[in-house]
């Protein structure tokens, strides 16, 4: 790479809300100055990279060194990562090997030190981060933030141990991100007033307006699975200097048809204006966390895209540090083979491992929605086999199980309505936050076999139909693969298709899975101990 370098075209300033034609001049990684000019310069518009503010890497199933490659293209030039994924996994270890593996790559990752792993103590996890290990953590300089705190109920009580992590957060005066859906009110006021400074589990504009009145920076989430673009877009025109834009989970297919950028583009079709919309995009989280990326200003680091126009977006150049990183959609970031680490120890199960027996009226089942991490509960009238509760399929009430990874303990199962499937049974070892394994199927043995394969594979998604079987493996923690990312997108896309066609009608079914044991998301959800009321945050039965 040449150490100096000249880019011109129509630059875009944020901060005086202007464009001119000017030469941009490199050097060393760096803006050595922007000059004006009146000359014709490129038809091309060149303004900083755009910003994550918020994801969770692991949910792309790639490394970090897998998802630069692909974020790249976008125009995306760094993220506010939370590694909490691959911390239940293997603890402090696993933060550790994604710093160690975003160091392959010219990407700006900016981690934060997880902070509920455990997420909860009604699920088993592979590990756990104290207090002592958040201090460590934070003491580091790319640890910027105490991830999110998604135990609003021990931050409203005072539990000791979730106000020494936020405290130690202030003592480092690193910011703490927040995880607080549908809290608002007094409740909200006192979640904000302990410390935690942002959110992106709104899924109301009067939600995120309570909170934005009270302080809080509000992040406005477009992953694979939750969907709060159009809900809170429009709180954007008043409210930008405090938003910022998150994908929080995304998927390796629609990671490679955008990211951040379709967020912008979107914006900017509302008729939202220019320089708001990539306030949000490229200086709030630069500015709210401290972090070392460039803003297109002399002597920044030489972090920016170039556009073709500002309408469609499409990226011509990405560069990093002044190093061209992506070129007309492909990516120049080198393929890197990441180094495999993982925690599984579970024997393989029996079809009876799967049957229910229980008696009693009402069957209590989780109603997943379509392009939401919330559920509902929902009261219905159980079917039976002889003494055996099975899958209802005309009704849409399947089974669902959650199978301990980390020991040799019975599966717990539960039934689900919205999942459509016709026949077989999907299954995936992406379980937040636990990552224990998550089923659903239509029949006990469709689900055996289901997880039996990805106890084979010590990890993974797969499928299985009466006509076929498909299996992603992720032998990294049991959530990424060290597989080119390209490669990855185009099975994910094959065993997507496979899924809808035996009758899904979900949108992501895979990440919608995967969100099912997710207990700090209400309202009803399957821990490997058993269904779990997130409303009143403790077990029930499954059938009273």
């Amino acid at each position: 790479m040449s150490s100096q370098l000249t880019i011109s075209g129509h630059v875009i300033d944020i901060a005086a809300k202007k464009i001119q034609p000017a030469h941009v001049h490199i050097a060393h990684g760096k803006i050595e100055r922007i000059e004006a000019t009146d000359e014709q310069v490129p038809a091309q518009y060149i303004l900083p990279g755009f910003i994550d503010a918020h994801v969770h890497i692991e949910s792309s199933m790639l490394t970090p060194a897998g998802f630069a490659r692909v974020a790249v293209v976008h125009g995306t030039v760094a993220t506010v990562s939370d590694p909490h994924e691959i911390a239940n996994v293997l603890g402090k270890k696993g933060v550790e090997y994604m710093l160690e593996d975003a160091e392959n790559v010219p990407f700006k990752f900016f981690f934060g030190a997880p902070s509920c792993v455990p997420a909860t103590t009604f699920e088993t996890a592979g590990a756990e981060i104290g207090v002592d290990d958040v201090e460590s953590l934070l003491q580091m300089d790319n640890i910027k933030y105490l991830a999110e705190m998604m135990n609003f109920p021990g931050v409203l009580h005072g539990d000791e141990g979730v106000l020494q992590k936020i405290a130690l957060a202030k003592k480092y005066n690193k910011p703490v991100d927040g995880h607080a859906p549908g809290l608002m009110g007094e409740d909200a006021g006192k979640y904000i007033a302990a410390g935690i400074s942002t959110d992106h589990e709104c899924f109301t504009a009067e939600e995120a307006l309570n909170k934005l009145n009270r302080g809080m920076k509000i992040l406005i989430r477009e992953g694979s699975a939750a969907k709060n673009f159009e809900a809170l877009i429009g709180l954007m025109t008043e409210h930008y200097e405090h938003m910022m834009f998150c994908s929080d989970d995304k998927h390796p297919d629609s990671l490679v048809e955008g990211h951040i950028n379709l967020l912008v583009k979107r914006a900017l079709a509302k008729g939202h204006d220019l320089f708001s919309v990539l306030q949000m995009a490229c200086i709030n989280p630069v500015e709210h966390y401290g972090l070392e990326v460039g803003l297109l200003r002399n002597s920044d680091p030489a972090d920016f895209i170039v556009v073709d126009n500002l309408e469609d977006l499409t990226v011509l150049s990405t560069y990093i540090n002044g190093e061209q990183v992506a070129h007309k959609g492909k990516t120049a970031i080198p393929y890197i083979e990441s180094r495999i680490v993982n925690h599984f120890d579970t024997k393989t199960k029996k079809r009876e491992d799967f049957q229910v027996q229980a008696s009693g009226d009402t069957l209590h089942v989780i109603e997943a929605l379509d392009g939401q991490l919330i559920t509902h509960h929902l009261s219905q009238k159980p079917k039976r086999e002889g003494t055996v509760l099975v899958s209802d399929v005309a009704n849409d009430i399947l089974k669902i199980t959650v199978v301990n990874r980390y020991a040799d303990t019975p599966p717990a199962t539960a039934f689900i309505k919205n999942f459509g499937l016709k026949e077989g049974a999907i299954a995936s070892s992406v379980g937040h936050d636990s990552h224990n394994i998550i089923a659903v199927g239509v029949e006990d043995d469709a689900i055996c076999k289901v997880v039996n394969t990805l106890i084979a594979h010590k990890g993974g998604i797969a499928a299985i139909s009466s006509q076929e079987e498909k299996v992603i493996p992720l032998p990294i923690g049991g959530i990424m693969t060290p597989v080119e990312g390209y490669q990855v997108a185009e099975a994910y896309t094959a065993i997507d298709k496979m899924v809808k066609s035996m009758g899904s009608q979900l949108g992501s079914p895979f990440m919608t899975l995967s969100f099912m044991a997710l207990l700090v998301i209400p309202e009803l959800k399957l821990s490997d101990k058993g269904l779990f009321d997130g409303k009143n945050f403790g077990f029930i039965p499954l059938v009273s």
